[in-house]
């Protein structure tokens, strides 16, 4: 069966946050590095209205989670996190390019992504370039690699 994206409902969104929890936590990150992380691993009711949100779904079971914010020209990415069960199968994928969408849509030229740094080759592989490195806001003194996907051609 095919990968869903579709909206989330608030109910669903500890799931989801949980779901992002587990899926940093692949990395092999020890407990302290994971609980500074929970705050922003955690998707709020707030942010159903302040950004874009997108579940991915196969065979009923929620597989990943994506959420954009765009700003005039520029779109953040906030979260990409797939179901650590399903990683390598394309989930991923799906939701960059729901992502990369949502975000020519509305109106921005580029996607802004501060990445983990085991994550950051699965971005340069759906097409962003590195353009430097931005701070954790989870860690302080880590640096994150930051890349930058043109959505548009100049």
């Amino acid at each position: 069966m095919p990968c869903i994206v579709r909206a989330p409902t608030v109910e669903e969104l500890p799931a989801l946050s949980a779901l992002c929890f587990r899926s940093k936590a692949v990395w092999g990150y020890d407990s302290d590095f994971m609980e500074a992380c929970r705050r922003e691993l955690t998707i709020e009711p707030c942010d159903l209205r302040s950004s874009s949100i997108a579940v991915a779904e196969e065979n009923g079971k929620i597989v990943g989670v994506a959420q954009i914010k765009v700003i005039g020209s520029e779109a953040d990415l906030l979260k990409l996190f797939v179901e650590p069960t399903t990683l390598r199968g394309g989930v991923g994928r799906t939701l960059f390019v729901w992502a990369t969408d949502q975000a020519t849509s509305r109106g921005a030229d580029r996607l802004v992504i501060e990445a983990d740094p085991d994550a950051a080759p699965f971005y340069r592989r759906m097409g962003a370039e590195d353009c430097g490195l931005a701070p954790s806001a989870s860690i302080p003194g880590r640096m994150l690699p930051k890349l930058v996907k043109a959505l548009r051609s100049t």
